[in-house]
């Protein structure tokens, strides 16, 4: 009778253990990522401006009555708010203000800008396009202060983290750690050691692999982040492993004690 018990408890297990044929084989992001023909870029130089850029310029002087045609109808009780702390879901945390009239680039790469017209911005990093603006103002402003911020600097960071969802950092500048920091760093189960960035600059789509646990991740051109930046944290093999599990194992674990009670009492009553 013993062995019967067994047989029927080992029998429970092997069923209780099969995998569920409908889980996914693997929970990883973008497995097909190295079969996709992906046009490698390489500059790795600061971010250039981009179509759709929100772009917050503020011109100041010593005279500031000179400097008003130049910033529209701008008044410092103007603010643009950018959440930086945090995702879409949480965006009242976090926030963080920045001040100025605000120029979207359209799809030719120029804005409108007050006085000056049109001006161009393809090609050129904020740095540069800042440059170019303080020259164009001299001929009407004498030691001109220019100011540009890009104010929709987003990054979206999916996978194996606490918190997935789109991130706006303040002031454009940001590394891949400041993101995982905004998505609460990654789970227990995200794979350190190969964290996906995917890129698409001026046209052009490029990935690239960071290892956490590699302190030479400072010197990858993915390490600093650029406008429209996706971050994907793949799952490691403990979370791979759990998910082919049966999601009605632990009914069958029931069951089956229940069973083994069962059995357990008729033998006790057939020994009567």
């Amino acid at each position: 009778m013993k062995s019967k018990i067994l047989v029927v408890l080992v029998a429970f297990w092997l069923v209780s253990c099969k995998t569920n044929p409908n889980a996914q084989n693997d929970l990883n992001y973008m497995q097909n990522i190295e079969k996709v023909a992906i046009e490698s870029s390489s500059r790795n130089s600061n971010s250039t401006i981009q179509t759709g850029d929100q772009l917050v310029i503020l011109i100041t002087a010593k005279d500031m009555d000179v400097v008003k045609p130049f910033n529209q109808n701008y008044s410092s009780s103007e603010l643009i708010q950018t959440n930086n702390l945090a995702g879409g879901n949480t965006p009242n945390q976090g926030m963080t203000t920045i001040s100025g009239p605000t120029y979207v680039v359209d799809v030719d790469g120029n804005i409108d800008f007050p006085v000056l017209g049109k001006i161009n911005t393809t090609g050129k990093s904020l740095v540069q396009f800042k440059d170019d603006l303080r020259d164009r103002m001299t001929k009407y402003i004498i030691n001109p202060t220019v100011s540009v911020r890009l104010s929709n600097f987003k990054v979206t960071v999916l996978g194996e983290v606490n918190k997935q969802g789109d991130y706006v950092i303040a002031n454009g500048q940001g590394t891949i750690l400041n993101a995982l920091g905004l998505a609460g760093d990654l789970t227990m189960y995200g794979k350190r050691d190969d964290v996906l960035v995917i890129r698409t600059e001026n046209g052009t789509v490029t990935h690239g692999r960071i290892n956490l646990q590699d302190a030479d991740l400072i010197n990858s051109p993915y390490y600093y982040l650029k406008q429209g930046d996706a971050i994907i944290v793949s799952a490691n093999n403990t979370k791979n492993i759990t998910s082919k599990q049966n999601p009605n194992t632990g009914l069958y674990l029931t069951a089956a004690s229940i069973a083994v009670t069962a059995i357990a009492v008729v033998v006790g009553l057939f020994k009567k």
